[in-house]
């Protein structure tokens, strides 16, 4: 997927395939490539996927929130000239598209969610970041998933990487504590939008009971469980994920 990425202007994303917008938000700590399964197969199959990579570390500091996430999201829909979109979300990226939905319901057909925050999410504890502690890294990495050995080597090293740069440690704790403060609940009753969405039975990160409180509060959602599956079900369970989203596209005339 990363030789489809581009640099336009002050966005960096990757896009393929043509038809209606599917927009994919990564996480905290997700990469672009984290959806590559999905990408790939949405954008073959009659979609256009555009995946924006989030200013998550670029942003100064006291700008580095969901509001101004969400405002980067906006910006980028106008440089695309995107009118509307189903945005497809996890973790962080499901919590921007919430608050952005709230913000510009006119530009939302759909959304995705899976492994969202927005209600409440248990990232990292109280202890978050340990710096210099790469085993207590690794471990919270393989805690994201069902099963450990997708947290490769490559993919802890990242995280390493960031929890030890002081200032990205600083914005990742920024976003977090922006994401208390823009709980989602009062404002869910009022998305009247179809929303799907895909959880890991095993998800640590957002447990199955924000999944069920994310399906009561949103009044048109549909729910769908994937066993043996941790917070990113798109990267553990590829193909099943990509299964469960086409049959709820296909149902919703989207």
């Amino acid at each position: 997927m990363t030789d489809k990425l581009k640099t336009e202007d002050k966005f960096t994303y990757a896009e393929a395939g043509e038809g209606p917008a599917i927009i994919v938000l990564h996480g905290l700590m997700g990469a672009l490539s984290n959806f590559g399964s999905t990408f790939d197969h949405f954008s073959n199959n009659g979609y256009k996927v555009l995946i924006p990579e989030l200013p998550l570390y670029t942003l100064p500091l006291v700008q580095t929130n969901v509001k101004n996430l969400a405002s980067y999201l906006h910006d980028f829909l106008a440089y695309k000239k995107i009118d509307s979109a189903l945005l497809l979300g996890n973790s962080l990226g499901g919590h921007i598209s919430l608050y952005f939905t709230k913000h510009y319901p006119e530009k939302v057909n759909a959304l995705v969610l899976t492994g969202s925050s927005g209600l409440y999410e248990n990232a990292m504890g109280g202890s978050f970041p340990k710096r210099g502690n790469y085993e207590y890294i690794e471990q919270k990495a393989r805690d994201v998933f069902y099963d450990p050995k997708i947290a490769t080597k490559e993919l802890v090293d990242d995280v390493y990487a960031t929890v030890n740069d002081r200032m990205k440690a600083l914005k990742t704790l920024s976003i977090a504590k922006s994401a208390i403060r823009h709980n989602m609940a009062n404002d869910l009753p009022e998305m009247k939008l179809p929303v799907c969405l895909i959880w890991g039975k095993q998800d640590g990160v957002t447990p199955p009971e924000v999944a069920n409180d994310f399906h009561k509060l949103l009044p048109n959602s549909e729910l769908f469980w994937i066993d043996k599956c941790g917070h990113a079900a798109m990267m553990e369970r590829p193909e099943e994920f990509n299964q469960i989203l086409e049959g709820w596209l296909k149902s919703n005339n989207i």
